[in-house]
C-alpha cells in the first residue's frame, strides 16, 4: 500500500502554501537538489567531457525511458527521453502518417492542447500532399473515426477541463477503421494508470515536468509500439538517432527501435533532476494513486460547490471521466486565481474563463483540500478578487 505521508515528505514544499498546480509544473523533489549538484560538481565539474561515458550521460535517455515506461504500461526498451514534447508530437505524427500512405486525414479534437494542433498543421503544410487536420468536439471523436482517417491524435486528458478519453475504446475503434492511434500523455503520466501495451496504442509522448516532477523544461518522452519500432522512420533524423553516431557518416541510418527517435544532445542537468524525481515513484502503486486522487477531487468539488455557487464546474462530474484535475468556470477567473495565489493557494488559469486545480496525492492530502476550499470560499463570497491589481495579466497565466 502506498504511503502518501511518506511521499509528501519527499518534496520541498514552501511553508504556508497549498500547491494545486502540479498539473502544470510539479514541485521540487528533495533529492533533486543533491542530484543536480552532483551532476554539476562531480560529473560536469570533475569529469568534463568524459562524463558522457563515465557518468553514463549518453545512456540516460533510454534508462529514464524505462523508468517512465513502467508508469505508462510500456514494454521495456520502447520509451526514449529527450527534446521537447512539441518535437515528439511532430516525430510521432510524421512516422505514423508514413505508415498510412494512402490516407489523408489526421483526426483530433477541440480539447487537444494547441501545440499538438500547431505541430500537426505545420507538418501537413510541409508534406503538401493534401492532408487534412480534422478537428471535432471531444464527445464526437468516436463517431468521426472513419475509413479515411490515417491517424487519431488525441491528448488523453483535456488540459482545460480535465475530461478523460477512453484510450482503450478509441484505440480499438481506430484500429478497426485501419487508422493508427497517437496519444499525448502530458496530463496523464504520473496522474493515473496507463496501459499503452494493453490498449494497443501505436505511438505516445508526454512531458515530465508536470505530474512526474522533473522540473521546468524537463525533457519529453516518446513511445513507439514494438510492432512499429523498426519500421517507423524518424522525420527528424538527428545524429543521436543514427545507428552509429560517432561514425560520423554523411548518410543517415536509423538506430534500433525507439532509439531512432532520439534527436539532439541529451539535457544532462535536466535528466539528473528527472532521475531524482522518478525515485519518488519507486514505491507508488498507480491504482492507489488514482483512487486517492478521486477521493481528494470529489471532496474538493463538494466543498467548493457548497460555498461558491458563482463557480460552474467545467470538469466532468463523473470521476471516471476526469483526469487528476478539477476546473471551474468564472467570468473573472484570472483575477480570482491571482487572489488565491496571493493567499497561498496555487492553481492556474486557462483562457477564457477556467480556473484549474490539480490533485496530486504524492504531496496533497485532505487537510490541504479543506484548507484550499475554505480560502476559495473566502475569496469568492467576499469578492476579494475584485481589485485592479488582480486583473493585470502576467506573461504566464
Amino acid at each position: 500500500m502506498t504511503d502518501f505521508a511518506a511521499t509528501k515528505a519527499m518534496f520541498d514544499l514552501p511553508a504556508g502554501m497549498i500547491y494545486l498546480d502540479g498539473n502544470s509544473l510539479g514541485p521540487l523533489p528533495v533529492k533533486a537538489r543533491a542530484r543536480v549538484a552532483q551532476a554539476v560538481s562531480d560529473e560536469w565539474g570533475e569529469m568534463l567531457i568524459t562524463g558522457w561515458n563515465r557518468a553514463g550521460w549518453m545512456a540516460q535517455p533510454m534508462a529514464l525511458g524505462d523508468r517512465i515506461g513502467r508508469l505508462i504500461g510500456a514494454e521495456p526498451g520502447h520509451v526514449a527521453v529527450g527534446d521537447t514534447l512539441s518535437i515528439k508530437v511532430y516525430q510521432a505524427l510524421a512516422s505514423a502518417l508514413e505508415l498510412r500512405p494512402d490516407r489523408r486525414v489526421v483526426l483530433s479534437d477541440s480539447g487537444n492542447f494547441p501545440t499538438d494542433l500547431y505541430m500537426a498543421e505545420g507538418l501537413l503544410k510541409t508534406l503538401d500532399k493534401g492532408h487534412e487536420l480534422r478537428i471535432v468536439a471531444p464527445e464526437d471523436v468516436a463517431e468521426a473515426i472513419t475509413d479515411g482517417v490515417a491517424v487519431l491524435m488525441l491528448t488523453e486528458v483535456d488540459y482545460g477541463t480535465g475530461r478523460k478519453h477512453d484510450m482503450a475504446a478509441l484505440t480499438r475503434k481506430a484500429h478497426d477503421a485501419g487508422a493508427l492511434a497517437l496519444w499525448d500523455l502530458a496530463h496523464s503520466a504520473g496522474a493515473l494508470p496507463i496501459d499503452l501495451a494493453g490498449t494497443g496504442a501505436d505511438f505516445a509522448m508526454g512531458c515530465t515536468y508536470k505530474y512526474l516532477n522533473g522540473g521546468p523544461g524537463a525533457p519529453a518522452f516518446i513511445y513507439v509500439a514494438p510492432r512499429h519500432a523498426e519500421a517507423a522512420r524518424p522525420a527528424l533524423s538527428g545524429w543521436l538517432g543514427h545507428e552509429a553516431p560517432f561514425a560520423f557518416d554523411l548518410d543517415y541510418r536509423p538506430g534500433s527501435g525507439v532509439e531512432r527517435m532520439r534527436v539532439g544532445t541529451p539535457p544532462v542537468l535536466q535528466m539528473a533532476a528527472l532521475d531524482a524525481a522518478l525515485d519518488v515513484w519507486d514505491g507508488v502503486d498507480m491504482h492507489a494513486l488514482r483512487a486517492r486522487s478521486i477521493e481528494l477531487s470529489e471532496l474538493f468539488i463538494a466543498l467548493v460547490e457548497e460555498t461558491c455557487p458563482m463557480l460552474d464546474l467545467a470538469s466532468p462530474r463523473d470521476a471516471d471521466m476526469r483526469g487528476s484535475q478539477v476546473s471551474f468556470r468564472f467570468r473573472e477567473g484570472y483575477a480570482a486565481m491571482q487572489a488565491l495565489i496571493e493567499r497561498g493557494v496555487i492553481g492556474d488559469f486557462r483562457a477564457p474563463d477556467i480556473m484549474r486545480f490539480g490533485f496530486t496525492p504524492l504531496y496533497i492530502d485532505e487537510t490541504d483540500v479543506r484548507s484550499a476550499a475554505a480560502t476559495i470560499a473566502e475569496v469568492m463570497t467576499n469578492d476579494l478578487w475584485d481589485r485592479p491589481a488582480y486583473r493585470k495579466r502576467a506573461a504566464v497565466t
